[in-house]
């Protein structure tokens, strides 16, 4: 019997297994399979490949399947060149700034100090253009007395809106801020704010983070906060690390819902579990270093976390962390591993757990401030280092193959803040905002532009038509000199 003979309802479950290539070998053979691969071939491809990107959704919402497909491809193969195009958001800001991302499907924000800055992502101006990031706004939050730089934030969700934010002060309050949609006839502005709490006792909040209407605010000095924020008066539960403490990671759609925090301790990366929506004081994974054996670990840092993205090698399990520590390494761990340190049967609690990946750059010993996970096939994993600007780059199908790259300007600071995704990962240094974009079709206008000025440290990349910026890569390996 001829293929195409079939019942159609068994071509459709048959195509949903074809690889992409295999996908566009059949539409070639004629019309028929042509419209069955674009009508039900490239949407079960997208299913089971996603490739999250907020800064693409307003594109996606008017691609049909192939279009996404097709853009993905290409972002995809500049990966694995390493080819991006490199563009400062902002001019500097005055000062050095420690500024930090929150990201939605409709902007990014950044915060430096005590002003928040919009950048509004667009929809693509034509077939073959790259969707745009553009700058809306900047909000001061600044108030008479001293203390108020923004520490930390994160979008909550909101019913789409896309318009609520919570954000952390330095004088450790914690206040919900809308960002109202601007109007024909006026500014973009921001609704006065409101003071949801101040538990920390004056301490830093250090950092936010937040997974469906779930927010996890930690302090400075280890105090973590669990909040409702779907109830019109949110409520809160308390536990005490009683460590100096840096980062958070929530995940709240496990099939045991969990909070990661980092410190600076003997024991700097724990995991504690919720279970009622009641997050415990207790532990109950920890998540060891490279060392075997428990009297070999010393007193470290965590700055970093992130979960990984639905698809990718480790097929997008809730289980796995990735970690940027103070020795320079990024760490994978899998909940799900039995690989644990030996000579703990005489210590209370769980066994350590080892990593199951350590990344790192053989030319840099500097401590990784933040990591993402995403890019081309969603293997990709990010770090932004403590010096020189410098993201880190690996590829999880050959870790040994990483390279890293300096921001535009290429100064001495520390890479705060990273947002990594399909094809673009988004950066701040304590000088300005900035992105690399592997995606097709960028042009002039698809970023904010603004003059040159001698004093920006920026080059543009040689040649008329150029968009990006140079910037410096070199490769980890040593053997590639």
């Amino acid at each position: 019997m001829p293929t195409i003979a079939l019942p159609s309802d068994v071509l459709i479950l048959v195509i949903s297994y074809l690889t992409m290539g295999q996908l566009v070998t059949l539409a070639r053979t004629c019309k028929f399979f042509n419209a069955l691969v674009h009508e039900f071939g490239w949407p079960a491809y997208l299913r089971a490949n996603p490739r999250p990107s907020h800064s693409l959704s307003s594109a996606r919402s008017c691609w049909d399947a192939y279009g996404q497909v097709q853009y993905n491809a290409l972002a995809d193969c500049a990966w694995s060149r390493q080819s991006f195009i490199a563009r400062p958001l902002s001019r500097p800001w005055a000062g050095k700034r420690r500024p930090i991302f929150a990201v939605n499907s409709s902007r990014l924000l950044v915060a430096a100090g005590s002003t928040l800055y919009s950048y509004k992502f667009t929809s693509p101006k034509g077939c073959h253009s790259a969707p745009g990031v553009q700058f809306e706004a900047s909000f001061s939050l600044a108030r008479r007395e001293t203390g108020r730089d923004i520490t930390g934030i994160t979008f909550v969700p909101d019913e789409g809106a896309d318009h609520t934010v919570y954000i952390g002060f330095q004088d450790g309050t914690l206040e919900r801020l809308l960002i109202l949609l601007p109007s024909e006839f006026s500014q973009e502005r921001m609704s006065p704010s409101r003071d949801l709490s101040n538990f920390n006792d004056g301490a830093i909040a250090e950092y936010l983070s937040s997974d469906g209407d779930r927010l996890l605010s930690l302090s400075a000095k280890g105090t973590a906060a669990l909040i409702d924020t779907s109830s019109a008066s949110p409520t809160s539960q308390l536990i005490e690390l009683q460590k100096r403490s840096w980062s958070n990671h929530l995940s709240m759609k496990s099939s045991t819902p969990y909070a990661v925090f980092g410190t600076s301790s003997t024991t700097p990366l724990v995991v504690h579990p919720i279970t009622n929506s009641t997050l415990s004081g207790v532990p109950s994974a920890i998540l060891h270093s490279n060392a075997k054996h428990v009297s070999e670990n010393r007193s470290s840092a965590v700055y970093g976390i992130s979960g990984i993205p639905p698809s990718g090698p480790w097929g997008g399990s809730n289980q796995v962390i990735v970690s940027g520590w103070y020795d320079g390494l990024v760490r994978v761990h899998d909940l799900r591993s039995s690989s644990r340190v030996s000579g703990t049967e005489s210590l209370a609690g769980p066994a350590p757990l080892l990593p199951v990946l350590s990344l790192y750059d053989s030319w840099s010993f500097e401590p990784i401030y933040a990591v993402s996970c995403g890019g081309g096939s969603s293997s990709h994993v990010a770090a932004g280092s403590a010096r020189h600007s410098v993201v880190a780059f690996w590829d999880v199908r050959s870790p040994s193959q990483g390279w890293s790259v300096h921001a535009p300007g290429n100064d001495s600071s520390p890479v705060y803040s990273i947002h990594l995704e399909s094809s673009r990962l988004f950066g701040a240094t304590q000088s300005r905002p900035f992105v690399y974009d592997f995606g097709p079709g960028v042009t002039h206008d698809t970023y904010p532009h603004f003059a040159a000025r001698r004093d920006d440290g920026l080059k543009h990349n040689i040649g008329k038509n150029s968009v990006g910026y140079y910037v410096t890569q070199y490769h980890h390996s040593r053997n590639s000199l």
